[in-house]
């Protein structure tokens, strides 16, 4: 695959990024938007879902079954996932807890170890979005298995899935039988089919079977099917409003209802494959805008966004002003800044010294 190709789905990163940002800002926002447009941006939380069907194409298609050739290769796979993920988390977690004092040890030891996002009690404590962070590195744990599965056989792969989420759930209403389950492991459905790698899966799943198709296709030449761009680009809206007809309110989510939720998870996972899937293919406008250099600066900082475009740090920012776009300019302005000076190059060395173990 060419690497301005890659590029576009680097770009499409910062697209999901402000998806994100709208939804949690659209609150402030009710009474001056059309209708229709609050029902959209009230489902915008579906750009976390854009991320872990990139996830799920990108670990398969870099990684492939590599990490399983020995216990060595799997260890230097999942230090490479850490690194990319904890510096940056760590330190803005730390600088939230120092300015604003430590929580008590359980709360510390789960926030700190992201295990916090396995519990519908602790998973919105420290950095809220979080939560999300628990389920991508869930995924990077078992992201081999599943490859090398999907490469056997996808059927047999899919009703694995779906038996690890009936464990998972039978894990929780267990704990919650038995003691009550105080915390909300894996309790309830609602909560893991929101904010689990088991209730999330088919995202993740997506992203492989994409990935797994190109590696298998790729030597013969992909086919080059005309406006699979156009075409996946309108149906991830057309499901995104579709969610939003579930809405009971402007207050409330498509996803709290059965029919909602199943088009997220499902549904909407398949019109992302079909853009990423275009994004690749063919060359259109789109392509060159999402992998021009400013657009792929903004993916590769869309990370740090994404951690500082609520809580701890954006609080610090609107302390100090609050402009009229709810800081969207100046927060993407530090997380480019904390990217080329912080993040990019504590991932590179780290990603050095694990290649040399």
């Amino acid at each position: 695959m060419k690497a301005q190709r890659i590029q576009a789905l680097t770009g499409i990163r910062a697209i999901a990024a402000m998806m994100v940002f709208l939804y949690h800002n659209r609150k402030y926002w009710r009474e001056d938007i059309p209708h229709a447009l609050l029902k959209l941006l009230n489902e915008f939380h579906t750009g976390v879902a854009v991320f872990f069907v990139l996830s799920g194409f990108l670990i398969a298609y870099t990684y492939r079954e590599k990490p399983l050739a020995s216990g060595k290769e799997y260890g230097k796979y999942l230090l490479v996932r850490f690194a990319r993920i904890f510096p940056m988390y760590l330190l803005i977690l730390t600088a939230s807890y120092i300015d604003n004092g430590f929580p008590g040890t359980p709360e510390t030891i789960l926030t700190y170890t992201l295990a916090h996002g396995f519990s519908d009690t602790w998973n919105l404590h420290g950095i809220a979005q979080a939560w999300s962070l628990t389920v991508e590195m869930s995924f990077y744990i078992l992201a081999p298995f599943i490859y090398v599965l999907t490469k056997r056989s996808i059927g047999k792969t899919l009703l694995i899935l779906i038996v690890f989420l009936g464990l998972t759930l039978a894990v929780g209403y267990g704990w919650h039988w038995w003691n009550g389950n105080r915390y909300g492991y894996f309790y309830p459905a609602n909560f893991v089919f929101n904010s689990t790698f088991a209730g999330r899966f088919p995202e993740f799943f997506s992203g492989i079977l994409l990935g797994h198709y190109l590696l298998k296709h790729q030597e013969n030449g992909l086919a080059n099917k005309k406006f699979l761009t156009l075409t996946g680009g309108i149906l991830s809206l057309a499901v995104i409003y579709a969610i939003s007809c579930f809405e009971p309110n402007i207050y409330g989510h498509g996803t709290d209802v059965t029919g909602g939720m199943i088009l997220r998870n499902v549904v909407f996972p398949a019109s992302v494959v079909m853009l990423l899937y275009g994004l690749i293919t063919e060359r259109t406008w789109v392509a060159r805008f999402l992998g021009s250099p400013p657009m792929v600066l903004l993916g590769n900082a869309s990370f740090i966004f994404y951690l500082i475009h609520i809580s701890y740090v954006n609080m610090k920012l609107r302390n100090l002003y609050l402009f009229p776009d709810r800081n969207f300019i100046l927060l993407w302005i530090v997380s480019v800044i904390l990217y080329l000076i912080i993040e990019k190059p504590l991932y590179e060395w780290l990603k050095g010294m694990i290649k040399k173990l």
